[in-house]
């Protein structure tokens, strides 16, 4: 009897844990969600969406919100900012970020930093692409110990 409950504990076990397993590779499988501030009249911001949400799930695309107001409760420095705002896993992402940039950020998780940002509209960043035209940029890493370069591309 005692060795058919101790069959049945180690079975329980292993079946436990191998659901335990299961469920922690399906949480690390899931992608990242969300949320995109944008003007509702810019259309490079759903070009860009489309680029960096790639392996991210859209949580919301609130439009017409105070952007000044998004930026500043997030923290985006004013020489930063660009035309729209996705924060993801509490992380900032502001303008044409790459993706690889946000992909490189989530899994590093640098200390201190509180975001991303390609400031302005660079012509070739994703969402500004024009032709073969391509202008040289930097993302910048951004947080309370000041700013300072993540990533450049020509």
């Amino acid at each position: 009897m005692i060795g058919a409950i101790a069959k049945s504990m180690r079975e329980t076990s292993a079946a436990g844990l191998l659901l335990l397993s299961l469920a922690a590779c399906s949480t690390v499988a899931q992608a990242a969600s969300y949320t995109m501030y944008r003007d509702a009249g810019c259309g490079c911001c759903l070009e860009w969406a489309d680029h960096a949400s790639t392996g991210l799930e859209a949580e919301v695309i609130p439009e017409n919100a105070d952007m000044q107001m998004v930026k500043d409760l997030h923290g985006v420095p004013t020489e930063l900012r660009a035309c729209h705002t996705m924060i993801v896993e509490g992380y900032v992402i502001e303008g044409h970020v790459p993706a690889e940039a946000i992909r490189k950020l989530l899994s590093e998780k640098p200390e201190g930093v509180t975001g991303l940002a390609v400031p302005g509209m660079p012509v070739g960043s994703p969402g500004m692409e024009y032709q073969d035209q391509k202008q040289p940029y930097q993302v910048i890493a951004f947080g309370p110990k000041g700013q300072r370069v993540f990533a450049s591309y020509n």
